[in-house]
């Protein structure tokens, strides 16, 4: 059992490495795209709480913000609250990286699945749940 439980893993592990390895920009790195992606989801942050997100010490996470910044994919403005703090968040430069690493994800994945015989497709569908109960845990 412990053997089916490996390879039910590591399947799942090469999925995702096969998914996130495509994007829209080759030049970003996985953890500027971690980053992007955080802002993406979570809206605009400071650098400590995107620091505390991706689990990186604050000097980590400024040499990433700052090549985003250079590579015009976030941008810093002061907080209206508080003059000290910066707020980070995506560019326009920044949502067309997003919007076009999800629409090759999603036609890469898309055109995985139409290979499928239908009992295939039914498998994975009914397995959907069950991954996401896991995921969530």
């Amino acid at each position: 059992m412990a053997r089916d439980d490996q390879e039910t893993r590591l399947a799942i592990q090469r999925l995702a490495r096969r998914i996130r390895s495509m994007q829209g920009d080759e030049s970003v790195t996985e953890g500027q795209r971690s980053v992007l992606f955080a802002l993406s989801n979570n809206g605009p942050q400071t650098l400590g709480s995107l620091s505390a997100h991706e689990r990186v010490t604050p000097p980590s996470m400024n040499r990433t913000i700052n090549a985003l910044v250079e590579a015009a994919l976030v941008t810093r403005v002061s907080s209206p609250d508080d003059g000290r703090k910066v707020i980070i968040d995506l560019s326009d430069g920044g949502r067309d990286f997003i919007r076009e690493t999800k629409r090759k994800r999603d036609a890469w994945f898309t055109k995985q699945l139409a290979r499928l015989t239908p009992e295939q497709r039914k498998i994975i569908d009914s397995a959907v749940p069950i991954l996401r109960e896991i995921a969530d845990s």
